[in-house]
């Protein structure tokens, strides 16, 4: 679930939340990473001529001939690279202290693209400017259409310099940004009927299926959604999340705050104390993999080990920020059902 501003808004706070509140005074200001470094990447085999897309803010971005300077979120540019169109920058998580690809990352070849801002809500305007952008893309996670991880005080000097795509994955089942970002992939050339993507859009299908079938079979496995930071548990509601939404409507039995508490953080989650976080039962629980979470390996805290479900074993990564490619999203599919599978009623 996307990020929100909490109480005490630090930016390690915002991105261990999981909700989307507060946007507009929690986008990070503008940096550099002293190790960001990339070299220029490829678009798949476009046709020339004039392109335009028109992106789910009702924003057309146009131009002259088919972009081949693409700027992506890493989670979108990771999309993008599983359909062949390489991106030339990326903003957003992408490289670990040690060097690695970022969970966010997926597949792409991290060294060979430039790094403009290697956390959410950094980017660096004059490193943008140098790779001669032709587009950028991004997700929205608001009715307001703010793009993702564009600072707002910035983000007016930044689309002066190419136009910008914005993908929602607000409110919506994760079937839809899968098909947007598959169709903007087409635009910039990418081959959609090619034996790779068809197969990946089948084994999407039937993890669906899979999913559907395990959840009918098992409709009293409660699932919990959470994320965790040092002070706080967050308890994630299924509205909202373009992923658990569509998990929810396959059938899984989700636990859901309570409406007052979400309410709180504009619907997306609810904040729990450690001493607290046994508030709802749950048999399964899905926790949160982004790197700037803890991780539920390096979770010391005494209530945390009490629950049935980490005592069962039955704890498994959420993919927060999903990868919106059909290759990416069908294993998601495939590990809750098969959790949901093996699962043994404990909460």
């Amino acid at each position: 679930m996307p990020y929100a501003r909490l109480t005490t808004p630090s930016r390690r706070g915002i991105l261990a939340a999981g909700g989307a509140l507060g946007l507009t005074a929690a986008l990070a200001a503008c940096g550099s990473d002293s190790k960001d470094s990339g070299s220029g990447a490829k678009s798949g085999s476009a046709k020339s001529g004039p392109w335009s897309f028109k992106d789910d803010r009702g924003t057309t971005a146009k131009a002259d001939k088919v972009p081949a300077n693409v700027v992506a979120f890493t989670s979108v540019a990771a999309a993008l690279w599983d359909y062949g169109i390489e991106c030339k920058g990326v903003f957003g998580p992408t490289k670990t202290p040690s060097g690695k690809a970022d969970v966010q990352a997926g597949d792409m070849d991290v060294d060979k693209v430039t790094i403009i801002g290697n956390e959410w809500g950094r980017f660096n305007i004059e490193k943008y400017a140098g790779l001669a952008p032709d587009l950028l893309v991004t997700t929205v996670y608001d009715t307001a259409g703010t793009l993702w991880s564009v600072p707002l005080e910035s983000k007016d000097k930044i689309l002066k310099l190419a136009p910008a795509v914005g993908v929602s994955v607000y409110d919506r089942q994760m079937t839809q940004p899968l098909q947007r970002l598959l169709a903007l992939a087409e635009s910039l050339g990418a081959d959609v009927k090619a034996d790779k993507v068809v197969k990946a859009k089948q084994r999407f299908e039937a993890a669906a299926a899979r999913l559907r079938k395990a959840a009918k079979a098992h409709p009293e496995i409660r699932v919990l959604v959470g994320s965790a930071s040092q002070d706080i548990f967050y308890v994630s509601g299924t509205n909202l999340s373009a992923d658990l939404e569509y998990f929810k409507s396959l059938g899984v039995n989700f636990v859901e705050p309570s409406e007052k508490a979400k309410k709180a953080s504009g619907g997306w989650f609810e904040n729990l104390s450690w001493e607290n976080i046994d508030k709802y039962p749950a048999d399964i629980i899905m926790m949160d993999n982004r790197t700037a979470t803890i991780q539920p390996a390096d979770l010391d805290k005494a209530t945390w080990k009490k629950l049935p479900a980490v005592k069962a074993g039955q704890v498994i990564p959420r993919v927060t920020e999903p990868i919106y490619s059909y290759a990416k999203c069908a294993p998601v599919l495939e590990d809750l059902a098969e959790a949901i599978e093996k699962a043994k009623k404990v909460g």
